[in-house]
């Protein structure tokens, strides 16, 4: 029988902890780039023309969000939105038996991976080498690729680090005989056989992103794993993305589980074998079909990726979001806050917010309130944004808005929202600054 998935000494469930931006295994600091311990003219949204301010004091500092210290267009995380949401998922995931892995790509911020972390994930997910190397230079001791990595330049950093710090774990997916073979080879290069590289077989279904499309397919790959020198099975994964109703997204969640339950039968993993999906859609469904089913002998690690649910937002997850079936809410965290420039006819404003500025790949901001120009209260807002250019929104409304007048945007996707903003103001119920998140894009 395979040993266990390598783990950070014995498994108890506990989080990994985020250590801060230090090299692995170095008392020495990684030298950030100069301005991400700084707030300063670079900084979008930000409005601070003179000399660089140390982003600890800024935060520190009661700035406001009306009170000059910004310009149009910024995006703001509203904290209380941002606590109650990383709690609840990390409640979701303690009640129904799953370690939870949110995924990184969302944010790209250490600072909410330490948050994260704090509040229970047993890891980080990543999409890419350079997203892993970000996370890693974090200090987060445990880290997912979802996606099959095939460079042999980050295969073998990978490898040198798994040999530098025993406590390391880092998983990424495979689903060809290429990345097994590209694993392996790294394993050699670096002469850490005896440390292999962990991976997950990954399991997709036709019409889909990555993946085996089927599970005959998957447990090929997998005894193919488990023969190659320098290369550990680690479990299974996937990922539901792309399908539509429940009803699909349990069938392949049903699929995961038979995958990585013959895997097990035939003595291709170890009891305790990691078997993850699960994005920010359909993770109750997941909870639901993995809760039973498995051989008898068999305790799986479940381990669910979900990330956009940190934010949410007041489009796309609004309506995907399990808690429209479930008891409990996630609430939305972003806004983007941006001035009318123009009021060229009747019904229409330009607001100088656009492409540059807020995600449109699944559906445009959502106007929610109006400061209009010299008034200190918002106002709901009616109306809807019929398209963006680069830094132009066509917002149709009939409220009468006049150019000065800054309308708040919840957004649609987060995923597509973050990437745009290196640094990221968090304030509290009276827009009063109380945090700085940067970002790692």
């Amino acid at each position: 029988m395979p040993m266990s998935v390598p783990l950070l000494g014995e498994f108890t469930g506990e989080p990994a902890k985020f250590t801060g931006f230090r090299h692995p295994g170095c008392s020495a600091s990684v030298v950030l780039r100069p301005m991400d311990e700084q707030v300063c003219w670079a900084d979008k949204g930000f409005w601070e023309p003179g000399e660089p301010i140390d982003s600890t004091t800024y935060a520190a500092s009661g700035r406001h969000l009306f009170d000059g210290s910004f310009t149009w267009p910024v995006m703001v995380l509203k904290s209380g939105a941002l606590d109650h949401n990383v709690v609840t998922l990390a409640g979701f995931a303690d009640e129904h038996g799953l370690l939870l892995a949110p995924h990184g790509k969302t944010t790209m911020a250490p600072s909410l991976y330490q948050q994260q972390l704090d509040a229970g994930a047993w890891a980080i997910t990543v999409a890419s080498p350079s997203q892993a190397l970000v996370a890693r230079r974090a200090g987060v001791r445990r880290v997912l690729v979802a996606n099959e990595i095939l460079d042999h330049s980050a295969l073998s950093w990978v490898a040198s680090e798994r040999a530098a710090d025993p406590e390391f774990l880092h998983l990424h997916l495979v689903d060809s005989v290429e990345g097994v073979e590209a694993a392996a080879e790294a394993s050699a290069l670096v002469g850490v056989e005896d440390r292999p590289l962990s991976v997950l077989i990954d399991l997709g279904f036709v019409g889909g992103r990555t993946g085996c499309r089927s599970v005959e397919e998957a447990l090929e790959l997998g005894r193919v794993v488990a023969s190659t020198s320098g290369v550990f099975l680690a479990g299974v994964a996937g990922y539901e993305g792309g399908l539509k109703t429940v009803e699909a997204a349990g069938g392949y969640f049903d699929d995961l589980r038979r995958l990585a339950s013959t895997l097990f039968t035939e003595g291709l993993v170890a009891a305790d074998a990691i078997v993850s999906a699960g994005g920010s859609a359909f993770f109750d469904v997941l909870a639901e079909r993995w809760s039973t089913g498995w051989p008898a002998e068999m305790t799986p690690r479940k381990v669910l990726r979900s990330g956009a649910y940190v934010s949410h937002d007041h489009g796309t997850y609004t309506d995907k979001t399990p808690y429209n079936r479930i008891e409990g809410s996630l609430e939305p965290a972003l806004e983007i806050w941006a001035q009318v420039v123009s009021a060229p006819e009747p019904g229409l404003v330009i607001v100088g917010m656009g492409k540059r500025d807020a995600p449109y790949d699944s559906g445009q901001p959502i106007p929610l309130a109006v400061r209009r120009n010299g008034h200190d209260r918002a106002e709901p807002l009616e109306g809807a944004v019929e398209k963006m250019d680069d830094q132009h929104a066509y917002l149709h409304t009939d409220a009468g808005l006049r150019p000065g007048d800054l309308v708040a945007f919840g957004i649609s996707h987060p995923c597509t929202a973050f990437d745009k903003w290196r640094l990221i103001p968090v304030v509290d119920g009276d827009y009063v600054v109380t945090d700085l998140v940067r970002t790692y894009f």
